[in-house]
């Protein structure tokens, strides 16, 4: 991304007037990936500013119409629409990375048609290359930013998930990965409501791919129609949580735009070519907080949290990341995400912990990013809700994948106490 492109984009963000979603669209794919992650951060922008970027979710630059039949004659083998009664050239619908064409195939059935636009990739690694000189400029004037989300990492891990969303077969892969682990995990923590759709295997490859057509509407249609009840998300979070908590492996892109919700309050994912995967312990750090913090055992949770120090504080230090912690959540449980954010509240949470010691780069970011989108879908559908207490059943429901005894191991306390535990014990001897 040119330095006069980085600054049009930083205007939308920051300037007065409503956010052009075409003239972001219109600077490249990597702009448009941007704007989906800052519409995930009100505690930077304003919340408002941050709704209208989520329209990234489902808006993006379309393939021209009339490159359609060059790109499938492209990508395609000869015989290819013999498969089909037909195909429609225009699209219907468009994501950051190509558009989707409607058809039928010989049997009857309709699907639809996903094709990639073919320069992409090379435009968007060049973009990638471009913010990533201008972002180490940044860190050498801030070193501390590094810790504080690690923007090279960020940005790298922007780069990965949307350059495998590049090549389509990963999204077959990804389907057949959350499928299966639904199925071994099925006699622990059945999901009933999650669904996937069918892909034609012999029909896809990189560039094109084939797949039942799904008529329910995104998650982002209902909360703009006020059709999703609050007891559906806590669904959703149930479902998408076992993968990132219990699991360690899941959908790495799950936006409003990514995910449909049937008439029998089904899940569909879609999209899933960027499978995420979380190290144990980053995944056993954060579930422990909110597990902890969900229950009103605030030190606990803060311990949990700890855990993620490269070296585990003491003294003052320690000292500090507790009076800045009891600060941040005094009264925070109990409160609706419309008068603090969940996103917010982690922002400022980070900050405090990378101060006490602890990393928060590459690894930790998908998992936060997935608790932002759920905050942003609770801000916009159901803004007076608490979200935190409502978590609580469901996080002790993961607990049948984590064991909760493990969560403070390496909290400073148990340290601590291992110590003395393990202290040799000394005895007076008679002179």
């Amino acid at each position: 991304m040119r330095l006069r492109t980085l600054l049009r984009f930083a205007r939308e963000l920051k300037g007065k007037k409503p956010v052009n979603i075409d003239k972001i669209q219109s600077m490249g794919l990597l702009a448009v990936k941007l704007g989906q992650i800052c519409a995930l951060r009100p505690d930077l922008l304003d919340p408002e500013r941050c709704i209208q970027l989520q329209e990234l979710y489902s808006r993006a630059p379309t393939i021209p119409e009339e490159n359609f039949e060059r790109l499938l004659s492209k990508f395609t083998a000869y015989d290819f629409r013999t498969n089909f009664n037909y195909i429609d050239s225009k699209p219907f619908a468009a994501a950051s990375i190509g558009q989707i064409h409607r058809a039928e195939l010989l049997d009857g059935t309709k699907v639809v048609i996903k094709i990639i636009k073919a320069d992409f990739e090379k435009s968007f690694k060049r973009d990638v290359r471009r913010m990533k000189r201008w972002m180490r400029l940044g860190l050498l004037l801030n070193p501390r930013l590094k810790k504080v989300g690690n923007p090279i990492g960020l940005l790298s891990h922007i780069e990965d998930y949307t350059l495998r969303e590049l090549n389509l077969l990963n999204e077959i892969k990804g389907k057949e990965r959350l499928m299966q682990l639904a199925s071994d995990y099925s006699d622990k923590f059945p999901m009933p409501k999650l669904q996937f759709p069918k892909i034609w295997k012999d029909l896809s490859n990189e560039h094109v791919l084939v797949v039942e057509e799904i008529t329910s509407p995104t998650l982002e249609s209902h909360l703009n129609s006020n059709s999703m009840d609050w007891e559906d998300l806590l669904q959703l979070f149930r479902i998408h949580g076992a993968f990132m908590f219990g699991m360690g492996v899941f959908h790495g892109d799950l936006h409003p735009g990514n995910a449909m919700m049937t008439k029998e309050k089904n899940f569909i994912f879609i999209d899933t070519g960027a499978i995420c995967e979380a190290p144990n312990h980053v995944r056993k750090a954060l579930f422990g907080f909110f597990y902890f913090l969900a229950k009103g055992e605030l030190r606990n949770a803060f311990d949990a949290m700890l855990t993620m120090a490269d070296v585990t504080p003491t003294g003052k230090t320690l000292e500090t990341y507790y009076s800045s912690m009891h600060k941040l959540y005094d009264g925070f449980v109990g409160t609706s995400v419309s008068e603090v954010s969940l996103t917010e509240q982690m922002m400022k949470t980070i900050k405090a912990s990378v101060l006490a010691g602890c990393s928060f780069g590459e690894d930790a970011f998908p998992i936060i990013r997935s608790l932002m989108y759920m905050d942003g879908m609770v801000l916009k559908g159901h803004p007076d809700v608490d979200l935190i207490s409502s978590m609580g059943p469901y996080l002790d429901e993961f607990a049948t994948l984590i064991d909760p005894t493990t969560l403070l191991e390496k909290s400073p306390n148990k340290q601590i106490d291992l110590v003395e535990k393990n202290r040799p014990l000394i005895t007076k001897t008679a002179a």
